[in-house]
């Protein structure tokens, strides 16, 4: 390893970038480390207002002299210099067996098949959680979360929806966690991410957005209440106590002292309505800071899709209907955007079809919301499960529709949470 230290503006296309020097804040890169394969990656780092850049001269492109660099300029075809081949690319180290990328994510951004994504935000998903269990436990004991320790987790979520934007928040809500807490962090950043990227924030505030849907309920650990295996989140939690958890996560992250502020105002406003109610801040509605409007639509529907609010799972889309019908509380243009980045029927939800069958939604089509991928399952004539049947509503040429919302309980299937886990596997195993 050969480091070296330069300016951001000396940077250039191929090199290996080991570290930043300076506030974290001031690059949208939480994790370093990284090979400068774009001109968009490219153009951010030189643009950041850090100290210093240190880079690895054996895996990536050295700094050239001035008359390297004039011998350069010179010997390079007369193009714009956007598609001027780099100097020297030099593809990072193979990844370790087991990673995301191992297992098939593309090191460069952009959308994969969901059945793929699913492997890998399985493994984000296991790795993350040991993260976020350890920090929750640690808090209990009163140890404050620190940017560093949590910000990984976002940027590997960040990295996942980026590759497939439905995927994460998809296996999430299928996911049959013996931890709801854990799963509810995790699930409530992504949520956050996949709303930033809809409302087209740089990408510096989208990561801001997950840190803050990671930790908006860090403050239940200080809860006085003892937690058990498999104890829901606000259903199981007495409300004056459920109440508190909002001040509390507050004070516990600003003893961190680099807690961003867009963060601590997020933790302490997320049951804010834009009507001004909703906890004891009550910030009136114009007042109400943008991350704190996107927290309450995230963490709500989160909540509800999942059962801690009521200890009754809902259909996702029956969620997102009730809060388009709440603009009292819930921004309404910000649920319009929260919609559009999870679709008209989210992955989860189960739909009854024209054809007599019940369906779970299992992807989407961005270019026809309201007509997504389902796998049917069950026939509601026979009474019974049948052959599963993976069907893009958008591309099927009227071979079905969907026609509502699947009432399960009243064909004797089992409850929606432990469904969804079985029929998202069965897609997986299929296709």
């Amino acid at each position: 390893m050969v480091l070296k230290r330069i300016l951001p503006s000396q940077v250039e296309m191929g090199m290996y970038i080991q570290s930043f020097q300076g506030n974290w804040l001031r690059h949208p890169f939480w994790r370093a480390s990284f090979v400068v394969d774009d001109r968009e990656r490219l153009d951010i780092v030189r643009a950041s207002e850090i100290d210093a850049v240190i880079i690895d001269t054996e895996r990536g492109a050295d700094i050239c002299a001035p008359a390297e660099k004039e011998m350069a300029a010179a010997a390079a075809p007369s193009v714009p210099h956007p598609m001027r081949p780099a100097p020297r690319r030099v593809m990072p180290p193979p990844p370790l067996r087991g990673s995301p990328i191992a297992n098939g994510a593309s090191l460069r951004s952009g959308p994969i098949p969901i059945t793929r994504e699913f492997g890998n935000a399985r493994l984000v998903a296991g790795k993350s959680r040991k993260v976020i269990s350890r920090v929750f436990l640690e808090a209990r004991l009163g140890k404050v979360p620190r940017v560093a320790e949590v910000a990984p987790v976002v940027e590997d979520i960040h990295a996942s929806i980026e590759r497939n934007p439905y995927a994460f928040s998809g296996l999430m809500r299928c996911k049959s966690e013996s931890e709801p807490i854990y799963r509810h962090m995790l699930s409530t950043s992504a949520l956050m991410v996949s709303l930033a990227r809809q409302m087209r924030l740089p990408p510096g505030e989208s990561r801001l957005a997950g840190l803050a849907g990671l930790l908006l309920d860090v403050g239940v650990s200080q809860l006085d209440i003892e937690f058990s295996e498999g104890m829901g989140i606000a259903s199981e939690i007495p409300a004056e106590l459920w109440e508190r958890h909002t001040v509390v996560g507050r004070q516990l992250l600003e003893a961190a002292g680099d807690m961003p502020g867009e963060v601590l105002r997020a933790v302490s406003r997320h049951h804010e309505s834009v009507a001004g109610t909703g906890s004891e801040f009550m910030v009136p509605g114009g007042d109400l800071d943008l991350f704190s409007r996107m927290a309450a639509i995230c963490d709500h529907f989160d909540l509800a899709v999942g059962g801690a609010l009521t200890g009754v799972p809902l259909d996702p889309a029956q969620v997102l209907r009730d809060m388009e019908s709440q603009p009292q509380r819930f921004d309404a243009k910000i649920v319009a955007r929260f919609v559009e980045s999870l679709g008209v029927y989210p992955i989860g939800t189960f739909v009854a079809l024209r054809s007599g069958r019940i369906a779970m939604v299992v992807d989407q089509d961005p270019e026809a919301p309201e007509l997504p991928v389902v796998h049917a399952f069950f026939s509601t004539a026979m009474g019974r499960h049948v052959a599963g049947h993976t069907i893009p509503l958008g591309h099927c040429f009227g071979e079905d529709a969907i026609t509502g919302i699947a009432d399960l309980e009243s064909h004797g299937l089992p409850p929606a949470t432990a469904l969804r886990e079985k029929v998202l596997a069965t897609v997986q195993r299929t296709l």
